[in-house]
């Protein structure tokens, strides 16, 4: 079995293409037969992983961060729904968000060494319609996404320098989101249920990890075909400021104005449009939609 191997030089703080050579060495040491190719921009990686898919290759691995996990998985399930295409990663990236919700550690060379792993898990992925451009828009995602006060700092976030690795520029990105950001009303439709809720911001989580390490969704699954809806309510910045080191640990979801809901089908509106941002990815903005997609992939790790 040959496998396409998915690589973004540019993840990581541009790290991943020294990295690769050494990557590169230890697949062939461990005997895995692969042809690769490089990412050249923004949204390569589902051009090729689809193309790819399309063209019979069985096994695709992405070798990059969130982002480049994000644009694989979206090139494999445009090209087909049947589970048959197997997919891997190799974490280069800053955040690493998605590989600490399957359970890995975030080094690259133990990711290495899962790529041969007889182990196959069906996981769940996520479809999110959004408007972008005055038009309506569909992308797929695996670990989360979110509307409000996450997604503004994503959107700060894309200024910030990656060399400083994935927490360090999220902080920062948050300290200077929290200066002006004022919370939103929002409409909430979990299933058959809706709400009308003042809040920071809504995750709707298929992993548990966010923003380079914060387990925003302690109790997320990747396997249980439903989303955890995680609503941050009506807080205020010494709240925020309060809470927040909690949340590398989980612990913030006993605060009284933190909610945990589950759902298969989640819609969100509002007066304005919110920003939103999937995998860590800014959008576009609201109305939202997001439905979960039971076992969509085939993961190897």
């Amino acid at each position: 079995m040959v496998a396409k191997v998915i690589v973004n030089p540019v993840a990581g703080a541009k790290s991943t293409e020294q990295k690769w050579p050494h990557i590169s060495r230890l697949m062939r040491d461990m005997g895995f037969s692969y042809d690769f190719q490089y990412t050249e921009s923004q949204g390569h990686a589902i051009e090729i992983a689809r193309d790819a898919a399309l063209n019979g290759y069985p096994y695709l691995v992405a070798v990059g961060g969130d982002g480049t996990i994000n644009e694989v998985v979206n090139g494999i399930l445009t090209a087909s729904h049947d589970q048959k295409t197997l997919m891997g990663v190799v974490d280069t990236g800053t955040g690493n968000d998605f590989v600490r919700s399957l359970g890995l550690d975030g080094n690259y060379l133990h990711s290495c060494q899962h790529l041969l792993s007889p182990k196959h898990t069906l996981v769940d992925a996520g479809l999110v319609t959004f408007q972008k451009d005055g038009r309506q828009v569909s992308r797929f995602f695996v670990n989360g996404a979110g509307v409000g006060f996450d997604a503004e700092v994503a959107a700060t976030t894309e200024h910030m320098p990656k060399a400083l690795g994935g927490t360090i520029p999220f902080v920062m990105a948050l300290a200077k989101t929290l200066l002006g950001y004022r919370n939103k009303t929002v409409d909430i439709g979990l299933d058959e249920d809706n709400y009308t809720r003042r809040v920071l911001s809504v995750i709707v989580a298929n992993g548990s990890y966010f923003g380079g390490g914060m387990k925003v969704a302690p109790s997320a699954l990747i396997t249980d075909s439903r989303f955890d809806v995680i609503t941050l309510g009506d807080v205020n910045k010494l709240e925020i400021l309060q809470t927040f080191p909690k949340i590398y640990k989980g612990t913030h979801i006993t605060h009284p104005k933190v909610k945990t809901e589950h759902a298969r089908f989640v819609s969100i509106s509002s007066e304005e449009g919110l920003y939103l941002q999937a995998d860590g990815e800014l959008l576009g903005k609201t109305p939202a939609t997001f439905e979960v997609l039971p076992q969509a992939l085939t993961m190897v790790f």
